[in-house]
């Protein structure tokens, strides 16, 4: 394991795409760009002239967001921009496709509406937690240049005044991958159909829940928030799939069901001594196959806290993203030229992709801020934005004791939010719903 001075500054003109983006250059679509959301909602509105200054700041405190995509011989990488992008009046629709030769290259998006700042990011330059630093950093320097307000400073939320720091613009997979790898095969999953909306047509469903009544709700299960989350959803994708086979009794139907699988991401900084801001986050599948049987509540928690057990530990996850590194490494190819590798990267993705699962739970954990920085911020949201197959996605994030749960759609069958809520609200949750399209 290579060892970094976490001390040791950072300049940057250009850098490699780190192992988990390389997939995104080459399957993104006309109609699809892989991208995440985070927001602060403040309680007085924005003004946009003291925002632009507090991006500009942000930005040269974290120099991997400042790139624009290039196309090398052999593999794509980051070159930097000494510029900042325009500012954005929010839409109602977050997370529609990104265009890379708009926006002076940035693959990034910082938008405000109101009291509300929001970046949306593409994955190939960061995953949510990075991207979640970048946001409450800038944040902290909004509020500073407008209020005066001193916001202590930390891993999350960095230091404008220093310069940027090696360890944080590492790619950490290659830091820490080890030799053992392990297969990637598994069947694919039932995934939900529906109406397809225009590419520029989001709906947006929240849910606002107390942390406390589902915390409660999960300790008494013996199981963590996000098991609870995850075994929820996998009822409720279940559902739909027993339903679409219109009132026919389950041994007629037993043969045809496909297997409920839920993506859980899980975020790698847990695990190895790094503050990247990079991408640095693998998954987890989870779910049920339900030819077997009529699954229990109880049993969906028993299966979702057994199969996390057996995964979501260091040695499991390391040989999962070393399986992608070594691949990387390989001699053959490394010396294939881009074009060629491209078409391989995306018939790969077409044919595995989220195939494999029939949604996604990104549970962003618990953001905790400065009291000199909680007083200005109300709330806090995560959006994970749709998939390239599976055209729902769910995203979390708790803040101020509520869990903010956000469904993103580009269907117009709301049905998996519907039977989601609906179950929480049948375990005695209470659950304030709004969205941007009629729920």
């Amino acid at each position: 394991m290579k060892v970094i001075d976490s001390s040791e500054s950072a300049k940057v003109k250009w850098l490699k795409v780190d192992n988990a983006g390389k997939i995104y250059p080459a399957a993104r679509r006309s109609d699809w760009t892989a991208l995440f959301r985070v927001s602060a909602t403040l309680n007085e509105k924005i003004y946009p002239e003291i925002l632009d200054q507090a991006q500009r700041i942000t930005l040269k405190r974290f120099p991997q967001f400042a790139l624009k995509l290039k196309s090398g011989l052999f593999w794509p990488y980051l070159e930097i921009i000494h510029d900042s992008p325009e500012l954005q009046e929010d839409v109602a629709n977050p997370c529609v496709r990104m265009d890379l030769s708009e926006n002076k290259g940035f693959m990034l998006r910082v938008r405000y509406y109101n009291k509300t700042i929001a970046l949306e990011v593409f994955h190939v330059l960061s995953d949510g937690t990075g991207g979640m630093s970048f946001l409450l950093t800038m944040v902290a320097e909004y509020l500073r240049l407008k209020y005066g307000a001193d916001i202590p400073r930390n891993k999350e939320i960095l230091d404008c005044t220093e310069e940027p720091k090696q360890t944080e613009i590492e790619d950490a997979f290659v830091r820490f991958a080890g030799p053992v790898t392990r297969s990637r095969k598994e069947p694919d999953s039932y995934y939900i159909k529906g109406t397809r909306e225009p590419m520029d047509r989001i709906h947006v469903t929240s849910g606002v829940v107390p942390v406390n009544e589902i915390l409660s709700r999960a300790k008494e299960k013996q199981v963590s928030l996000t098991e609870y989350l995850v075994a929820v959803m996998i009822m409720a994708v279940n559902k739909i799939q027993l339903d679409s086979f219109k009132g026919k009794s389950f041994e007629k139907v037993r043969k045809k069901l496909k297997p409920v699988k839920v993506s859980v991401p899980v975020n790698l900084r847990k695990f190895y001594p790094t503050n990247t801001k990079r991408n640095f986050a693998s998954y987890v599948n989870v779910g049920i196959d339900p030819r077997l049987g009529v699954y229990t509540f109880n049993e969906v928690l028993k299966a979702v806290h057994h199969q996390m057990g057996l995964e979501v530990n260091e040695k499991s996850l390391n040989a999962k993203f070393s399986t992608n590194v070594l691949a990387e490494k390989n001699n053959l190819l490394s010396i294939t030229p881009l074009f060629i590798k491209n078409i391989a990267l995306r018939i790969v993705f077409n044919m595995v992709g989220d195939r494999k699962t029939s949604t996604v739970i990104s549970n962003l954990g618990n953001i905790v801020l400065p009291d000199e920085m909680q007083k200005y911020v109300d709330r806090i949201d995560f959006l994970v934005g749709p998939l390239s197959r599976n055209r729902i996605t769910c995203a979390v994030a708790s803040y101020k004791g509520n869990l903010v749960i956000n469904f993103i759609r580009t269907i117009k069958e709301s049905m998996l939010e519907r039977e989601f809520f609906t179950f929480l609200v049948k375990q005695g949750v209470h659950v304030k719903i709004s969205s941007n399209s009629g729920y």
